[in-house]
């Protein structure tokens, strides 16, 4: 086994960092321009699953309409995307969801392990290059963030509130009952 520096670490993180940010967030900015106005206002681009794009339309005639348009669509849209999509599928279903801008790096306010930032500050990216100097602002702001939060029972780490209320631990020690 080896052992890596922590400048190493830290780079591999930050380069999967980029290559793992959701494209759907990118597609949702440039979408309109890509379809058009009035294409935009009868479509939602609701996922990215497995390389396909799932979009909702406001009626059936405009998915079938999309459909024998969209490899112009899915050419004008890799172009615009770090990962080219394999397909893009049209349907009605997802069109009278709540509109919604979906963000996959927040936790959504009903699960149980979200910490609401009035009962603890939110976590903010290290700004510094510097491995060491990065490491201690989010030690300190993780330290901060827990100071305030209710003890497991079990082990007595931090823990959501959601977690105990669903659960009676936080959800480590949940995992490992199960």
């Amino acid at each position: 086994m080896s052992f890596k520096s922590l400048n190493d670490i830290l780079g591999s993180l930050e380069t999967q960092a980029k290559l793992l940010e959701h494209p759907f967030q990118q597609l949702l900015h440039f979408w309109p321009e890509i379809v058009g106005v009035a294409i935009a206002k009868n479509t939602r681009p609701l996922a990215i699953q497995y390389d396909v794009l799932r979009v909702a339309t406001s009626s059936a005639a405009w998915a079938q309409n999309l459909t024998f348009q969209r490899q112009s669509l899915l050419r004008k849209i890799n172009d615009q995307l770090p990962k080219p999509l394999v397909d893009i599928r049209f349907s009605t279903v997802g069109w009278h969801l709540p509109k919604t801008e979906i963000n996959p790096t927040t936790t959504e306010p009903n699960h149980p392990s979200y910490v609401d930032d009035e009962v603890a500050p939110s976590i903010t990216l290290p700004t510094t290059k510097d491995p060491q100097v990065a490491f201690q602002q989010w030690a300190e702001t993780r330290r901060a963030r827990s100071q305030l939060l209710p003890l497991c029972p079990e082990c007595g780490c931090a823990t959501p509130i959601g977690e105990l209320q669903r659960w009676q631990v936080c959800s480590i020690c949940a995992a490992k009952r199960w």
